[in-house]
């Protein structure tokens, strides 16, 4: 079995679509899109992957299913609860003397990597953040939901692996967004989502493929072929946004701090 994890276009997240920048990376992703082999397609909610879809299932002659939880990893973080919490986070908002409520992901390196509790792939449920968020009831919720699809294409989660109740070479294709991807990936591969969220930076229309490996009857567990490949904006000559990265020199105020 197969699995395209594409993300939406540039965004314009004021008005949840595409800047035009990211109506031409989804225009060129559309001249790929029969050669990926969408098979069976679904897509988040929101504007901005509804509006990359649209061209590449026009392209391809096909629809998508809308399923609620693709939309963007919406767990929130009250840095009230505990304001230390304002060091991993520095770029939080307040409004008055309280801060706003923040997505979980977009963490300080520094603080990061001196709490290992949120590198593990089990005690990440324990650390503040998880604490003072609603992050993981949504993780578990996600995370069932992409079970349950799984398990309609005969692969039913066990042990950490799939058990491969009816072998398929299907592709299903899920149009969604950066954080959402790497809480999937986390889940498939075991392994933290904050060790994703701040160790990948997935472009606008980048496609993340990964595929079963049966290497022992009836045990399936999935690999990734291709890591946010954007070789369809190379060859439209369209420079990779650089939304979802953070500047890579600190002097350089022209790119996101």
């Amino acid at each position: 079995m197969r699995i395209l994890l594409i993300r939406h276009g540039d965004p314009d997240y004021e008005n949840d679509t595409l800047t035009e920048k990211g109506c031409r990376e989804a225009e060129l992703l559309a001249k790929r899109a029969l050669s990926l082999h969408m098979g069976k397609c679904y897509v988040s909610p929101l504007g901005r992957a509804q509006r990359t879809a649209l061209p590449s299932l026009e392209a391809a002659g096909c629809k998508a299913e809308t399923v609620e939880w693709l939309q963007e990893f919406p767990a929130k973080l009250n840095v009230n609860k505990a304001p230390e919490l304002a060091e991993a986070y520095p770029d939080i908002e307040k409004e008055g003397e309280k801060y706003r409520p923040r997505i979980v992901w977009d963490m300080a390196p520094g603080y990061l990597t001196e709490h290992e509790e949120y590198m593990d792939k089990i005690n990440w449920r324990h650390s503040l953040v998880a604490k003072c968020s609603d992050m993981e009831d949504v993780y578990d919720k996600v995370t069932k939901e992409f079970d349950t699809l799984l398990a309609k294409h005969g692969y039913v989660r066990e042990n950490g692996y799939y058990r491969v109740e009816k072998e398929s070479t299907e592709t299903i294709t899920l149009f969604c967004h950066f954080g959402l991807i790497c809480v999937l990936l986390s889940h498939l591969w075991n392994v933290s989502p904050f060790t994703l969220w701040n160790s990948f930076a997935l472009a606008p229309t980048s496609v993340t493929e990964v595929v079963t490996e049966e290497r022992k009857q009836g045990i399936a567990y999935f690999r990734g072929l291709k890591i946010g490949d954007i070789s369809h904006l190379y060859a439209g000559n369209e420079e990779p946004s650089f939304a979802v990265r953070f500047c890579e020199t600190y002097s350089n105020k022209e790119q996101r701090h």
